[in-house]
């Protein structure tokens, strides 16, 4: 049988000493199909075999699958630097929960074997898109796949922050700082304020605040289509960033406004053919095992 994919791109997180020897089960693996396998850059640094390295515009070109060694935190880089492409990701679980990265090392084989079978599940997962405004300029776009956050930095004073979804006015909050959630990232910083798990195939955005000051100040979900607007009041006394993923940051002044909004970017995510979402969940939050019935 004809595999959907012949051209594999190997992404890893460099500084888990575990993933070598992943990495290069999976280069074995892959090259004795006689399928052409590439690595992301410094990927390659980590095998001492032959694999040509290449940048992350080089995915979309050559690759008609990533396969993602780490934990989600590795998956969730690949997914902004992939966003623009139609490279399916697949994730093997180095890390800790593993909500996006499915398959584990002591299965690996197997499940790939079924994978490059045919037999897998796929899904499109959206994306996030910030815009920050300042003075009535575009100074940053960022994307992400699980949350935008807007914090404090460095101080114990908490942020004001005025509210906006579809040019309504929604509140004037002091917190310190504001989550706003993908589906996908509602298991992630978001459940951890609170908020509310969302099945990965809703059209919606989760807001969840960050210890508030005022305690009825609660999580809420609209629309995935909504447009909020967040702005960064003139009492603030304290330095704020917005943070995407957890993994990239840019300051924020008193009197930019920050956009939000459904991306154009999709991530397609590829899943061993028995993959269910709330037995991921049971299994990750430690839920009951089994059912009465």
């Amino acid at each position: 049988m004809t595999s959907p994919f012949q051209t594999i791109g190997l992404i890893a997180k460099k500084s888990v000493p575990e993933v070598v020897a992943v990495l290069r089960t999976l280069h074995r693996y892959f090259a004795q199909r006689n399928m052409a396998v590439f690595a992301e850059q410094e990927t390659a640094e980590l095998l001492d075999i032959k694999a040509e390295a290449i940048n992350w515009s080089g995915f979309s070109q050559h690759c008609d699958l990533a396969v993602v060694i780490g934990g989600d935190g590795t998956l969730l880089a690949a997914a902004r630097a992939l966003g623009n492409t139609k490279t399916p990701l697949l994730g093997v679980h180095m890390g800790r929960l593993g909500f996006l990265a499915d398959i584990t090392p002591d299965v690996m084989i197997k499940q790939l074997n079924e994978v490059m079978e045919g037999r897998y599940l796929s899904e499109e997962r959206t994306l996030l898109k910030s815009t920050v405004v300042r003075h009535g300029e575009s100074i940053q776009e960022s994307h992400a796949l699980n949350d935008i956050v807007i914090h404090k930095w460095a101080s114990s004073r908490m942020v004001e922050l005025e509210t906006f979804i579809d040019g309504a006015f929604v509140s004037t909050e002091r917190s310190d700082g504001l989550i706003v959630a993908t589906p996908t990232g509602s298991t992630a910083y978001a459940l951890s304020g609170g908020g509310p798990i969302v099945h990965p195939s809703l059209n919606a955005i989760v807001l969840v605040p960050i210890c508030p000051h005022t305690l009825s100040h609660r999580p809420i979900v609209v629309s995935g289509d909504s447009k909020i607007e967040l702005v960064i009041t003139d009492t603030n006394l304290t330095s704020v960033k917005l943070s995407c993923d957890g993994q990239s940051t840019l300051e924020v002044m008193n009197g930019d406004k920050i956009l939000l909004e459904k991306s154009e970017q999709r991530i397609h995510l590829i899943h061993p053919e028995q993959h269910n979402h709330f037995h991921t969940l049971r299994t990750k939050l430690g839920w009951g095992t089994t059912p009465h019935r």
